[in-house]
């Protein structure tokens, strides 16, 4: 069976985007983040995203630009399948993208019987939060930033229900981040 992963950066009060909706505070880099990230991007998995992440990441990574700044990177995001789940967009045109318009929760659970790699949620937080209400994310990597946002929105928004997780790997970085790995208990 597929697994979910969520990969997704918060600030320590617990926020994934501030009140705008701005996520650029989270994109700390230096040489040993980006040999990180570029370690994740290199894997077979298959993306899942949201409209909103997905119009974000489809119109940077596929640049020039991105190719140039993050090329591990760059390469991992355009050659892995992604899935986008909307009910407003009509196509999608970012290479290897396939939009589903149905639920969320049982198109998810049919993907995680099917063959394939396992999925990974970048960002996404309406889809983190439902998907977890749904009891369908086996491992959580938090990135804790360290700053302070004081508003913004949480991955856990729509969540009505106390989860229990178990804490299975944690790894710190000269920058400041803090990645912590979790799996529901």
């Amino acid at each position: 069976m597929r697994k979910v992963h969520v990969f997704d950066s918060v600030s320590l009060d617990g926020f994934f985007t501030d009140e705008q909706n701005d996520m650029s505070w989270a994109h700390k880099r230096d040489e040993e983040w980006n040999a990180f990230a570029g370690g994740n991007a290199g894997g077979d998995g298959e993306l899942l995203f949201g409209r909103v992440t997905y119009e974000m990441m489809a119109a940077f990574w596929p640049t020039p630009q991105a190719a140039q700044m993050l090329p591990d990177v760059a390469a991992g995001m355009n050659r892995m399948r992604k899935t986008v789940f909307s009910r407003t967009l009509d196509s999608v045109g970012w290479q290897n993208t396939t939009l589903v318009k149905g639920d969320l929760v049982s198109a998810v659970t049919r993907m995680k019987q099917q063959a394939g790699p396992d999925m990974v949620i970048l960002g996404s937080g309406s889809i983190v939060s439902q998907l977890t209400q749904g009891r369908l994310i086996d491992e959580y990597q938090l990135v804790v930033n360290p700053i302070i946002l004081g508003k913004g929105r949480t991955l856990f928004e729509t969540v009505d229900r106390k989860i229990g997780l178990t804490l299975t790997k944690t790894k710190a970085f000269k920058n400041g981040n803090v990645v912590l790995w979790y799996v529901p208990a």
